[in-house]
């Protein structure tokens, strides 16, 4: 099939798919959080844990659950792996050494789940679905908790300063979204021959006549929360390139219509709960105009065949699965670098360093296009509330968003959230880059001032991005398990998940304080296609002015070399 027309139907297949659901489970998950009523299984929780579920909390308390439910999320997965070999379902495997059983907590209950282990070869099966499979339900759920209360914050009718309560948020993201979701798309998988097994494994004699061992295992239930809940840990080194997780193109497409289901109806949830359509079309409208960007750029690099070889074989294949494709993956590396998923079903690290430096960009642009689960919705408001207050001085208009005025502590706390992960990126970047001992890690590099270091380059900072954007996708060349690595990728996580959270929660709280007021003429729109390219241009400038120096030292000058 002509490489055009099939990218047009993948493309096609997925607009169409989440165009049928987008107001269903829109509002559907809308109702969810602004309902009065708890399901039973959720009483039931709710009174062992103590938990009163009529409570509203303010910005600090909110804040403070949701800290310490995390703290004892990376405390008991740190746990599970130290002592994996003396439980059951280990496969025989020993216990994960210190700094990557650290790494690998903070990466999973940060929902970055970036992996610096072969899974089948370090994790048994209970510490894949009792320990990392349950992090992926609850690291999802906290950036939905997150998100939701932002918009009761702006929406807030009263001055307590009440956002919700994080434990019942938590829950009913859990229980009513992705639990129910995350079964549907199990059973798709399941149906189309992804591995489902409780077994360690089993052998086998190849065609040549040698042995090997085949690890199998639940497969199929955590690549569904894998997707939905934009995590992105595989249980397989090669992830989705490997045809025990992703076996045929229809999975391929499940899984990336699984990564953009959430992130994009997200928009019309926060357009129901606002009770503006308008507003949800024009951030699905920021949101689509940048997806297609990065993914135009993407595709058209890594089609143009670069040297003898590439010419002769057709087309950039290496790094890249038969079954898929050019256009497929090309479309699942946009889509998972844009929503914090960090799945791959190709090799980033074997894409053109024109699309490989593109969608490193996409993780740079703040992954909001459309983002993470939650975290997408809550980093496009911020933004679009920078840009109204940007856009209010320039023309002179009422700095306000939805009838909430932007003042200094509201701005404060807005760029202080976006602020995070450039510092993040830029300084833990730097820092590798000058340490003797970390230039023999990058696979890639070659003598001073050639492409290969450039390359190298390119590894240390797409990692960097991929942890403090929680995105957990790599450029394989760069080896990161000494500790120097595992520690300091770990904290790139935690302080690029859990800074913005805190600023985010504090600017809820700050406009829930506030009392709504009425739009007057001197008031900016904050819908349509005027303020809509106002946030888009904020978005791209931003990352344009804070990553265009340190881009240009590794995909664009690997590019033009």
């Amino acid at each position: 099939m002509n490489p055009a027309l099939a990218a047009a139907l993948q493309v096609g297949v997925v607009i169409v798919v989440l165009a049928l659901v987008y107001v269903p489970l829109g509002d559907y998950m809308a109702r969810v959080f602004t309902s009065a009523r708890d399901l039973a299984v959720e009483r039931v929780f709710y009174r062992v844990v103590r938990v009163d579920a009529g409570r509203q909390q303010t910005w600090v308390g909110y804040t403070a659950a949701l800290l310490g439910f995390s703290l004892v999320g990376v405390l008991f997965l740190y746990v599970l792996q130290r002592i994996q070999g003396h439980l059951p379902m280990s496969g025989g495997r020993p216990g994960v050494p210190g700094a990557m059983a650290f790494n690998t907590a903070v990466s999973f209950v940060t929902n970055t789940n970036w992996q610096s282990y072969s899974p089948e070869v370090v994790m048994g099966n209970l510490t894949q679905a009792g320990g990392l499979a349950v992090q992926n339900f609850l690291s999802a759920a906290v950036g939905l908790a997150v998100a939701v209360a932002l918009v009761r914050g702006i929406i807030a009718r009263t001055t307590t300063g009440e956002i919700g309560n994080f434990w019942v948020d938590l829950v009913r993201g859990v229980v009513r979204i992705l639990l129910p979701l995350s079964v549907l798309f199990a059973i798709l998988f399941v149906a189309q021959g992804v591995v489902q097994s409780f077994h360690s494994g089993f052998d086998f004699t190849g065609l040549g006549g040698g042995s090997g061992h085949a690890v199998v295992g639940p497969f199929a239930s955590q690549e569904a929360i894998k997707e939905l809940g934009t995590n992105g840990g595989g249980s397989l080194a090669t992830n989705s390139a490997h045809p025990f997780e992703n076996p045929t193109p229809l999975t391929n497409i499940a899984q990336i219509i699984a990564i953009l289901v959430i992130p994009v109806c997200l928009t019309r949830t926060y357009a129901t709960m606002v009770a503006d359509r308008r507003q949800g079309y024009t951030v699905l409208g920021v949101m689509a105009t940048l997806f297609a960007l990065i993914l135009a750029v993407t595709w058209f690099f890594e089609e143009r065949t670069n040297g003898a070889a590439a010419t002769a074989a057709g087309a950039m294949m290496e790094g890249k699965e038969q079954r898929f494709g050019i256009p497929a993956s090309v479309l699942y590396a946009v889509a998972t670098t844009g929503t914090s998923t960090g799945a791959v079903n190709a090799q980033h690290d074997s894409f053109s360093a024109a699309s490989g430096g593109a969608v490193m960009w996409n993780m740079l642009l703040g992954e909001v296009a459309p983002g993470g689960v939650g975290t997408g919705l809550y980093g496009i408001l911020v933004l679009a509330i920078i840009a109204v207050f940007v856009g209010g001085l320039l023309v002179g208009r009422t700095p306000e968003f939805l009838g909430k005025k932007i003042g200094q502590q509201e701005i404060t706390m807005a760029a202080l959230s976006i602020l995070v992960m450039p510092a993040l990126v830029l300084v833990g970047t730097a820092i590798t880059a000058i340490l003797p001992s970390t230039n023999g890690f990058q696979g890639n590099s070659g003598d001073p001032g050639t492409p290969g270091s450039i390359h190298g380059f390119s590894e240390v900072l797409y990692a960097y991005a991929s942890a403090a954007n929680n995105n957990g996708s790599a450029f394989g060349g760069l080896t990161v398990t000494s500790d120097w690595f595992q520690v300091s990728l770990g904290v790139c996580m935690l302080f690029g998940r859990f800074l913005p959270i805190i600023f985010t929660l504090a600017l809820a709280g700050l406009l829930a304080k506030q009392k709504p007021k009425p739009a007057s003429t001197a008031t900016l729109p904050t819908h349509g296609l005027l303020y809509g390219g106002l946030v888009t241009g904020t978005v791209l400038l931003v990352a344009g002015l804070t990553f265009f120096p340190a881009l240009a030292l590794g995909p664009i000058a690997e590019a033009l070399a």
